[in-house]
C-alpha cells in the first residue's frame, strides 16, 4: 500500500495514537467523510466530463452528416453486420 512495508505502518500507526489519542476513532470517522465526499465531487466532474464529451461528438457528427445529407440514409440502415449471410451449397 503506497509502497510501504510493515515497520512504516507500525511507525504511522504508533504517531497516529500519540497525536490523536482516544479520539482517533473519531478522526478516522471524520477521513473517511471527507474521502466519501472527495470522490463523489470527482466522480460528478468525470461525469459532467463524459456528458460534455458525448454532447461535443453528437453536435459534430450531426452537423457533418446534416451537411452532407446522409441523415436519413443513415437511421434507415438496420445495424447488422454488413457481411453477406453464409448459405451451404445445396
Amino acid at each position: 500500500m503506497f509502497g510501504l512495508g510493515p515497520f512504516e505502518m507500525v511507525v504511522i500507526g504508533v504517531i497516529a495514537v500519540l497525536l490523536f489519542g482516544s479520539n482517533l476513532p473519531e478522526v478516522a470517522r471524520k477521513f473517511g467523510g471527507s474521502y466519501r465526499e472527495f470522490r463523489r465531487g470527482l466522480n460528478d466532474v468525470q461525469q459532467q466530463f463524459k456528458t460534455a464529451e458525448r454532447e461535443a461528438k453528437n453536435a459534430f457528427i450531426g452537423d457533418e452528416s446534416s451537411t452532407s445529407g446522409l441523415t436519413e440514409e443513415i437511421e434507415d440502415e438496420p445495424l447488422e453486420p454488413a457481411a453477406p449471410k453464409f448459405k451451404p451449397p445445396s
